[in-house]
């Protein structure tokens, strides 16, 4: 019997010692989906990257080269490749810029955790020292830095051109930088310190004409004709009341009918619907009113057709569906509040704007109110293409131009671009792995090594020797030269300030931060379990 309780005690020991791997297995399998990811998107990082097309499951195609809406669109399965995305969309929303550059970074950082891993450093460590290059390689931007005065208007469309040179409408970024730094400007309070909120721009798709018809207009568009044949298509002094109440017959509740048996009493109803629209549409000419937004009814009809009829013999333009979302903007930028019953349209209720005018753009035809008295700070973009592609493509790109600008607002500093920042923080972290003792020694200069990825991958898409061109751009920096980058237009290393490649020092803050966050969460997992849902 003894021989036998004996077998029974070894067993649990011999299977615990066998799955002693699989943290390492899986940590391995995390790094490679990860890196895969980095990958697909690094050829579409710089000015000469390349675009990728994207086609949706309904066939439906967009082309772009910004990594957050490539990886929006890739259908990601491995969950630590998600980790990737989710870090492209925090770039996003945290800078709205330099999206494909943290990717890329991620996976450099991942690459070199590998290696780390192989010599047999502890994952805990390596995440350790990585934070601690991370805090590093932010206080290196910052001294890189050059401080900005927000009414440098010169220095900001060099920084939102910057940002589309990247993009598939580079040719236009001479016309697109200024209007979103206008715009950005524009909804800036000078009260609340470094706080732009980008939903005070709305950015209007309108397709006709070439991106170069695109315009910022100082004032409100509605991208619906405006009701009514017969209707005035152009008023000056316009007094502007926004409804939230149909001008149409009430209807009753859905599970209630009305029977009408002769003539008499369908003449009745007709009667009775006639005097009650009557009676609304005589409260809007007592009031002075000669311009109606309409809220959109899900119910019944915003405006029937003999209340349209009414409305064109007082002559009143009407603007009926102004949908659900729209309404604060419209509320926001009229400097008015919505009226939602008869009793409440008086004089005081309406708003006044010099102009309200029914334009032609492209193929559609859009309502244009300027001149609006005590606006608020909202501005609205016509953004024109001559294809729905390129279109999108457009309204993406001056999104991330918007977002640069307000990037500038938040934190006032701007730092070169070209890869320069990069190789100063790889050099200046590499002397600092010389002084270290330990694990950080390893850490730091594998954290330096990774950075160089960036200047890598740019003179690589630029069709530039990669190695020959980061030792140099390396050899200028060691001599001094901070500024020195990449100049993709002319495929030589030169002083990149001068050539106006600058970008928010907050895009770069954030891409190191958050990749490095990145890795560090990838880094400690050691384990995948999958529950039962």
């Amino acid at each position: 019997m003894a021989p036998k309780a004996k077998s029974v005690g070894i067993k649990p020991t011999a299977k615990a010692f066998k799955d002693k791997s699989k943290p390492t297995d899986v940590r391995l399998s995390n790094i490679q989906a990860a890196k895969a990811v980095s990958d697909a998107i690094r050829t579409s990082l710089g000015p000469r990257g390349m675009d990728k097309m994207i086609q949706a499951g309904n066939g439906e195609v967009s082309i772009t080269n910004d990594g957050a809406t490539i990886l929006k669109q890739m259908n990601v399965l491995h969950p630590a490749a998600k980790m990737l995305v989710e870090l492209s969309r925090a770039q996003d929303v945290a800078a709205g810029d330099g999206t494909t550059s943290v990717v890329v970074i991620a996976g450099a950082l991942l690459e070199a955790c590998e290696k780390l891993l192989q010599k047999g450093l502890h994952p805990t460590a390596i995440s350790d020292s990585f934070q601690r290059c991370s805090n590093k390689a932010v206080e290196i931007l910052k001294q890189m830095s050059t401080p900005i005065e927000l009414n440098d208007r010169e220095t900001l469309i060099k920084s939102a051109s910057t940002s589309l040179n990247s993009k598939v409408v580079s040719q236009q970024s001479s016309l697109l930088a200024p209007i979103a730094v206008d715009a950005v400007l524009k909804v800036t309070d000078p009260s609340k310190e470094g706080s732009v909120d980008l939903k005070n721009i709305k950015v209007i798709s309108s397709l006709g004409g070439t991106v170069e018809d695109t315009e910022l207009v100082d004032g409100l568009v509605f991208t619906c004709r405006s009701a009514g044949s017969n209707a005035p298509k152009r008023i000056e002094k316009a007094k502007i009341g926004l409804i939230q109440f149909c001008i149409s017959a009430p209807k009753t509740d859905m599970d209630h009918n009305v029977i009408v048996s002769d003539y008499a009493a369908m003449d009745r109803v007709l009667k009775e619907e006639r005097s009650y629209i009557l009676n609304i549409v005589k409260q809007i000419k007592k009031s002075g009113c000669n311009v109606l937004l309409v809220q959109k009814s899900i119910l019944r009809d915003a405006v029937s057709d003999l209340a349209q009829h009414f409305l064109d013999k007082i002559k009143c333009l009407v603007v009926k569906d102004v949908e659900r979302e729209d309404i604060e903007f419209v509320c926001k930028t009229l400097h008015c509040r919505p009226i939602a019953s008869l009793d409440h349209f008086t004089a005081e209720n309406l708003s006044s704007a010099e102009l309200v005018e029914e334009v032609a753009s492209g193929t559609n035809k859009f309502v244009k109110i300027t001149g609006i008295q005590n606006m608020g700070r909202t501005v609205s973009i016509i953004c024109r293409g001559s294809n729905k592609l390129v279109l999108e493509e457009a309204a993406r790109s001056l999104h991330d131009a918007l977002c640069v600008v307000r990037c500038l607002v938040k934190l006032r500093a701007q730092i070169v671009g070209g890869g320069a920042p990069e190789i100063e923080m790889a050099l200046q972290l590499a002397a600092l792995a010389q002084t270290v003792e330990g694990v950080d020694a390893y850490c730091f200069r594998a954290f330096a090594d990774a950075l160089e990825v960036i200047p890598s991958t740019l003179a690589e898409n630029a069709g530039l020797n990669p190695i020959a061109t980061v030792t140099e751009l390396r050899n200028r920096h060691a001599q001094g030269e901070k500024t020195a980058g990449i100049n993709v237009r002319k495929g030589a290393i030169t002083d990149i300030y001068a050539e106006n490649v600058v970008q928010p020092l907050l895009v770069s803050i954030s891409s190191i931060t958050l990749a490095t966050e990145t890795i560090r969460s990838i880094l400690k997992i050691d384990d995948i379990v999958n529950t039962f849902s």
